[in-house]
C-alpha cells in the first residue's frame, strides 16, 4: 500500500492504534532513560515505519491530524508564556534572546554553504541554507527548566534570565520563519512580505486585547465551564487560518498568537490542561510519530552524515557562544555565561515543527531529519550534564 493511497475506514482505525500505542509504549521507555519523550515517539514512527517494520505508511489523512497537533502545540506553547516574566526580564534577557537567534541563524546557514556549496543571494540553495539556520534558533528549555528545579536554581538571577530568553527566543524564532517562509515564494516581495507581517502582528494586538477582554468577562462569570476550553481552541482555529488564508503567515504562528492572547486569563491552566487532554493524548503523537514515518535514511550518504555531525556541534556551541557573550555585557560572570549559553542548547518540539514545515514546503527534504533528530536526542543528553556540573563547581556569582 502506498502513502498516496486512500485507505478503508478500518485501515486508518488500525493504523491510529499502532500509533498511538508505540507513541505512548515508547516514549515512556525514552522518560525511564532520561530522554524528553517526544525523542520515544519519534523513534516509534521509525520503527513502524518504512525505515524498519513498514507496519504504518504516511498517508495525507496522517499528514493532517499532525497539522491540527502541531497547531495545538503551539497553541498551548502560547498558554504557557509567562508576560510577567518577560517583563521582569527586561531588555538583558531580549538581548540575549536575540543574539541567541541570529548567531545559530547565521552560523547554521554558513554550516550548509561550507558543505554544499556558497549560492547566491535569492536562489532556492541560499533560502535552504538560512531554513537550515532557522531550525537551529528555537530553544526547548523544558528540560533546563527541571534541571534548575532539581538544583534548587531555578528562582536564581541565572535560572530567570535562561527562562525569561527561551520564551523570547522562541517568539522571536517563529517571527524569523515567518519571514523565512515569506520570502521563499518567488512572486513576494520584500516589502510586502514585510508589511504583511506587521500587519498581521498588528492586527494581532488589537483584536487580540480586545478579544482578552471580553473572554476575561466571560470566564469571570462561568469560570471552569467547558465552553472556556471550546471557545479558546476556536480562537486557535481561526488564528491559524486567518494567519495563513490572508496573510501568508505560517498556521502554526496564529495558534502561537491565540495561546499568547489568553495566557493571563484566569482559566489558562485550565485550558491548557483541557487542550493537553486532547492534544497530546492524540494529535501531538501523530505530529512526532509521523515524523518518523516520513523521515528517509536512503537518501543519507556520507555528506549528510558529515552535516548531521557538523549541524549538532555548531547548533550547541553557537547558543553557548552567542547567550554567553551577551551575557558578559549584563556583568554576568564569564561561569554564568556558560550556565545561560548552556540552558538554551536543548532543542526540541519547535525544532521538529520548524523542519516539518520545510518539509511539507519543499524547501528540505526528509533525510535533514536525521541531523535534527541527532540533535534533539545529544542536547537533552548534554545540557543536564553540563548545568549540574556548572551550577556545582561553580556557585552563581555576579561579575565585577
Amino acid at each position: 500500500m502506498k502513502g498516496n493511497d486512500i485507505l478503508e475506514t478500518y485501515e486508518i482505525f488500525r493504523d491510529l492504534a499502532v500509533i498511538i500505542i508505540s507513541a505512548k509504549a515508547v516514549g515512556l521507555i525514552a522518560r525511564k532513560c532520561k530522554a524528553p519523550m517526544v525523542v520515544g515517539e519519534i523513534i516509534a514512527g521509525l520503527i513502524i515505519g518504512p525505515c524498519i517494520l513498514g507496519i504504518v505508511q504516511p498517508t495525507d489523512f496522517i499528514s493532517k491530524m499532525a497539522e491540527i497537533g502541531v497547531v495545538l502545540i503551539m497553541f498551548s506553547a502560547g498558554l504557557e508564556t509567562n508576560l510577567q516574566e518577560l517583563k521582569k526580564s527586561g531588555f538583558a534577557a531580549f538581548l540575549i534572546a536575540c543574539v541567541g537567534v541570529l548567531v545559530p541563524l547565521v552560523c547554521g546557514s554558513l554550516l550548509y554553504m561550507a558543505v554544499y556549496g556558497f549560492s547566491p543571494l535569492g536562489t532556492d540553495e541560499f533560502f535552504k541554507a538560512v531554513f537550515i539556520g532557522s531550525i537551529m534558533t528555537a530553544t526547548s528549555v523544558g528540560i533546563t527548566v527541571e534541571v534548575l528545579k532539581e538544583m534548587g536554581c531555578l528562582k536564581s538571577r541565572v535560572g530567570q534570565t535562561i527562562l525569561s530568553a527561551a520564551i523570547i527566543d522562541d517568539i522571536i524564532g517563529i517571527i524569523v520563519l515567518t519571514f523565512i517562509l515569506g520570502f521563499k515564494d518567488p512572486d513576494s516581495n520584500t516589502l510586502a512580505v514585510t508589511g504583511k507581517i506587521f500587519l498581521f502582528l498588528i492586527l494581532s494586538a488589537v483584536v487580540g486585547y480586545v478579544f482578552y477582554k471580553i473572554f476575561k468577562y466571560y470566564d469571570e462569570k462561568h469560570a471552569h465551564t467547558r465552553r472556556i476550553p471550546i471557545i479558546a481552541v476556536s480562537l486557535c482555529l481561526i488564528m491559524a487560518y486567518v494567519a495563513e488564508k490572508y496573510f501568508g503567515i505560517a498556521d502554526i504562528t496564529g495558534a502561537y498568537i491565540a495561546g499568547i492572547i489568553l495566557c493571563n486569563v484566569r482559566d489558562a491552566e485550565y485550558i491548557d490542561r483541557k487542550v493537553n487532554v486532547n492534544g497530546y493524548m492524540f494529535f501531538a503523537p501523530m505530529f512526532f510519530v509521523g515524523i518518523g514515518l516520513k523521515t528517509d535514511f536512503s537518501n543519507v550518504n556520507s555528506s549528510m552524515i558529515v552535516f548531521s555531525i557538523g549541524f549538532v556541534i555548531v547548533a550547541m556551541l553557537s547558543k553557548i557562544i552567542g547567550c554567553g557573550l551577551v551575557s558578559r555585557c549584563f556583568k554576568y560572570g564569564w561561569a554564568d555565561c556558560v550556565k545561560i549559553g548552556a540552558g538554551m542548547m536543548t532543542r526540541g518540539e519547535v525544532a521538529l515543527i520548524i523542519t516539518n514545515k520545510g518539509l511539507g514546503l519543499g524547501i528540505i527534504d526528509s533525510s535533514y531529519f536525521t541531523a535534527v533528530i541527532l540533535l534533539i536526542i545529544i542536547s537533552s543528553i548534554v545540557t543536564p550534564i553540563v548545568l549540574k556540573y556548572m551550577f556545582g563547581k561553580y556557585p552563581e556569582v555576579r561579575a565585577e
